[in-house]
């Protein structure tokens, strides 16, 4: 056992010695996360005290569990939970499937639509540079009921007999929001997916072709399994972030009070009870808490089912 110990630690300085540069070059990177990723970690200690800013650390109030009890009996908390998965599921399949889509259909696009294919690329990447203030003015304008152009063209084709308040209607709302997002993402969700698709063999498309197989039957037997292990990492890292539904469009677009009790998430929840007087700064540090301790136990679960499933994982 000694002697196993001391040849694994022998044989990891001997690696480190040959990666140095690397080391050297990584370090200026570990200084920055430390001091801004896990330094301000320790302002968590707010969750547990009954914190009032003028007063020194040594000096706050140790309640323990008193504002994860408030958060979880408070009836808000368990709405903006609903909210926030509602469109998180949304936001996740809608993402990957027509990110996954589109760049099976910008492979195919070749030869003579070769430039065809870039000027596509171009402007499905633009939306995502976008400010979602310019994103929800956008669709507010869209989906106005005074000379919106969605109602236009339902009256011009006569699927409706008046117009929609789109922006009005609770149930539409989370829809509203999911492909917003795919109109803001999908482009540059789809990088990835376009190059783990140049990654695959070619002769294997050949092959296909060969034994008889069209577009869609080389892109349903050998492109998609050919990026299996991308999509199933991205959807264990997408995972992780299950409870991250946005913030910005929710906030701009549901600032009326007929779609309040359907937009608000987890994170505006937070930032109204940790700067308002029901809540306070130790009562919102509690729910981000929460919010950061279940994505991580999210993560892990979803990452130890693919090992049990024998699929890629992170580690």
């Amino acid at each position: 056992m000694v002697t196993k110990s001391l040849n694994r630690r022998s044989e990891f300085f001997k690696q480190a010695r040959k990666q140095k540069s690397l080391i050297l070059i990584s370090i200026p990177y570990f200084i920055y996360f430390f001091i801004f990723s896990y330094l301000p970690l320790w302002g968590l200690t707010m969750a547990f005290q009954n914190y009032k800013p003028q007063l020194s650390f040594f000096e706050q109030e140790w309640v323990g569990f008193k504002h994860f009890q408030n958060l979880f009996t408070d009836p808000d908390f368990y709405r903006v939970m609903r909210n926030t998965l509602g469109m998180s599921l949304i936001n996740l399949t809608l993402s990957f499937v027509t990110a996954i889509g589109f760049a099976l259909l910008l492979n195919e696009l070749t030869g003579e639509f070769y430039h065809f294919k870039r000027v596509v690329q171009t402007i499905s990447y633009m939306p995502h540079f976008l400010s979602w203030i310019i994103v929800c003015g956008l669709v507010s304008g869209v989906l106005s009921m005074d000379d919106g152009i969605i109602n236009e063209l339902l009256l011009k084709l006569g699927l409706i007999k008046e117009k929609i308040h789109f922006m009005g209607k609770p149930e539409l709302f989370w829809w509203i929001v999911g492909f917003t997002n795919v109109w803001k993402s999908m482009g540059w969700n789809s990088i990835i997916y376009l190059a783990a698709i140049t990654s695959i063999d070619p002769c294997l498309y050949e092959a296909a072709a060969i034994d008889g197989y069209g577009r869609f039957g080389r892109m349903w037997h050998i492109t998609l399994p050919g990026i299996k292990s991308t999509i199933i990492v991205l959807l264990i890292l997408n995972a992780g972030w299950i409870l991250n539904a946005g913030f910005e469009i929710q906030y701009i677009l549901g600032s009326n009070g007929l779609v309040l009790d359907v937009s608000e998430t987890i994170d505006i929840f937070v930032l109204k009870r940790g700067f308002g007087r029901s809540g306070g700064f130790a009562f919102g540090t509690a729910a981000g808490m929460f919010k950061t301790v279940a994505s991580t136990v999210i993560l892990l679960l979803c990452n130890k089912i693919a090992a049990w499933l024998d699929e890629e994982r992170l580690v």
